[in-house]
């Protein structure tokens, strides 16, 4: 019996699928799609996914496939009418070293998670339809179309809007279509020199519209969305390879011809729905199983690979036996407002843009707003933020978080440069977060003990660093483990003014945020999260010896 059968193998599969391989976990990945797609779809990860990405190990091919977010152009009439960059004045910093998202094709993204995947030996099994489960109360038996059974003790549902898996379950699809709001699509080849690449055309005319984006990685190919074709009763003409030579013409004013062919040739009408639920038993919802929205934003495929990432380390530590199977309930706490936030958001910034185009000037920059990335911040409300996990429900600082200014437990966890004391070599605190455990900063001399203790009863399930600041010693009085924050950048960007312990789950969200003085709020946390972990002498040398490995 497997662990974790993931049904759907698109981003969400993937990244969970990614994810569980590397804690070790045994996992099968179905897909019922006999080829691997090679559709553009999805223009690529935000900020967060990129965060998880580099975490999962595949940040570097990703930014080598993929290309920043072009210039808008904006035409009316077939005539250039505005330029806008919506990332105009904004950079990387510290605390958040990517600042917009990454164009990249889908079917790419994909790629590049399977080779992945397949590093730890997992393959997707193409062609394999899931038609059945049965959920036993200890395991999941799952039946394929081919006749064969597997058995899982749990069964986790990616794929999509259209999902097997949650019809199977029973859970409703709440929400509505919007059939007035629709849109042809598909990936398009344009003649050599036809229009600028590293530019988004966009063309806004009172009878319709066309946008063409370069896809990152190909000489001539263009992602294609236009307002469709309509037949004589104004119902929309389903999309022709001869039908998008007629909208490119009308629209770009250029030769029909320069387009040159047409593939993947879809209807895209907008959805707004998402479930109630995102677990039934031992059963789970992730991506556009459980949430679809507009595609205004970009945040589709991102809130699916926030899915994976929130439920992979959950998963990860009850099947290890680390955790009990409650904490399995925090994936539903946590994911499922953040879905009804995006489909607000989305449906906001839809409704913003459709008023912006009826302009000359307005186009798809107005969907791209900070407003779009709150998503991303985190999880104030979990019982897991602070020591709620304990219990309590405070934030481990002595307030209950609402009078608590700046970071607070929930939040994403911020990045931020130091150097290793010991070699005086440069490390990020991605770079220390990243792999399937627990991370402790220790801020102050006062938080030497509580790291000590941590690694000690939990081993190699915590990374421990000491943060030290300035005049906190050279590296002849430091350990392995020991991070200079000489230019202050961790400290300002945790928030800290006293010795600290801050605790950052496996999904790189601050977990605990504590006094040094109490040491027993790092350990109910932890004990609550990683329960399994004991006492072991051999680790007390630990906070150097158990912080970097593995």
């Amino acid at each position: 019996m497997t662990d974790v059968l993931i049904v759907g193998a698109g981003p969400t599969g993937l990244t969970l699928a990614c994810d569980l391989a590397r804690r070790g976990l045994g996992v099968r990945i179905v897909d019922k799609a006999p080829a691997h797609a090679r559709s553009s779809r999805a223009k690529g990860p935000s900020p967060r996914s990129l965060e998880v990405l580099e975490d999962l190990g595949v940040v570097d091919a990703v930014l080598a496939a993929g290309a920043e977010p072009p210039l808008m152009r904006k035409y009316r009439g077939g005539v250039p009418v505005a330029d806008a960059d919506p990332y105009a004045g904004s950079s990387p910093t510290p605390a958040e070293p990517y600042d917009r998202g990454l164009l990249i094709a889908q079917w790419r993204l994909e790629e590049i998670l399977r080779d992945r995947l397949a590093g730890y030996g997992v393959t997707v099994e193409s062609g394999s339809e899931m038609v059945d489960l049965d959920d036993t109360g200890d395991s999941v038996t799952v039946s394929l179309a081919d006749g064969s059974t597997t058995a899982a003790e749990y069964v986790v549902g990616c794929d999509g809007a259209h999902s097997r898996v949650r019809k199977l379950l029973g859970v409703p699809f709440e929400g509505e279509t919007h059939e007035e709001q629709v849109m042809v699509c598909g990936d398009v080849e344009l003649g050599p020199g036809v229009l600028e690449r590293g530019v988004w055309h966009q063309w806004f005319d009172e009878d319709g519209a066309v946008m063409l984006c370069p896809i990152p990685g190909t000489r001539t190919g263009w992602w294609f969305q236009a307002s469709p074709e309509r037949d004589a009763e104004g119902l929309p003409v389903a999309p022709s390879e001869e039908g998008f030579r007629l909208l490119f013409a009308r629209h770009t004013r250029l030769p029909a011809e320069h387009l040159t062919s047409a593939a993947l040739l879809s209807t895209y009408r907008v959805n707004v729905r998402m479930v109630d639920r995102y677990r039934v038993g031992r059963v789970f919802l992730a991506g556009d199983a459980a949430h679809v929205h507009s595609i205004a934003g970009g945040m589709g495929m991102n809130t699916g690979i926030q899915d994976a990432y929130n439920l992979g380390w959950k998963l990860g530590q009850v099947l290890r036996g680390r955790a009990g199977a409650e904490l399995l309930d925090t994936y539903e706490e946590e994911r499922l407002p953040v879905a009804a936030l995006t489909l607000d958001i989305s449906s906001e910034r839809l409704r913003a843009t459709l008023a912006a185009i009826k302009l000359p000037g307005g186009g798809l920059d107005t969907a791209v707003v900070p407003a779009s990335r709150a998503p991303d911040r985190g999880y104030r409300w979990s019982s897991l933020a602070g020591t709620g996990a304990g219990g309590d429900g405070a934030d481990g600082d002595g307030s209950t978080g609402e009078d608590r200014d700046g970071l607070r437990a929930g939040d994403r966890a911020p990045d931020a440069l130091c150097t290793e004391a010991a070699t005086g070599a440069p490390l990020r605190l991605f770079h220390a977060f990243a792999g399937p455990h627990f991370t402790l900063l220790g801020f102050g001399p006062g938080s030497e003990p509580v790291l000590h203790e941590a690694v000690a009863a939990h081993g190699d399930a915590v990374r421990a660093f000491r943060v030290l600041g300035r005049g906190a010693g050279g590296p002849t009085s430091t350990g392995p483990a020991d991070l200079h924050d000489g230019g202050g950048l961790a400290r300002a960007a945790y928030g800290i003014a006293r010795d600290s312990v801050v605790v950052i789950r496996p999904d790189n969200h601050v977990g605990l945020i504590a006094d040094a003085g109490d040491p027993g709020a790092v350990r109910r946390y932890l004990r609550a999260l990683d329960g399994a972990g004991q006492p072991d002498a051999s680790h007390r040398a630990g906070v150097v010896d158990g912080a970097r490995e593995g």
